[in-house]
């Protein structure tokens, strides 16, 4: 087994466990947390993959560069959001379909 075929295990193990956070969790705070582990995932999937040759190809590893820089921005956004919402109802959840 080579070491990016690790890497890309390792990677869709983090994704599939952030998968799981995001569907099981009600709370905000943990639902961001396993999002960003899913997005850590990826990235290592596309790091581990990346290898042609022996040698490493520099797209996908400006992809995840790109991505990390994105990926900052989104979960800046999403905790800017989430304190928005703590602020109007005192919760970390979101309402049901019929609350309001």
């Amino acid at each position: 087994m080579s070491t990016g075929l690790i890497f890309a295990c390792g990677g869709a193990i983090l994704f599939a466990m952030g998968v799981a956070g995001v569907i099981l969790h009600d709370h905000l705070l943990r639902r961001i947390l396993a999002f960003n582990l899913m997005g850590s995932g990826v990235f290592l999937v596309l790091i581990g993959l990346a290898q042609r040759g022996g040698a490493p190809d520099p797209v996908p590893q400006a992809m995840v560069l790109t991505g990390i820089v994105v990926a900052v921005a989104a979960t800046a956004l999403a905790l800017t959001l989430t304190r928005r919402l703590f602020a109007l109802t005192g919760g970390y959840t979101l309402p049901k379909d019929g609350d309001e």
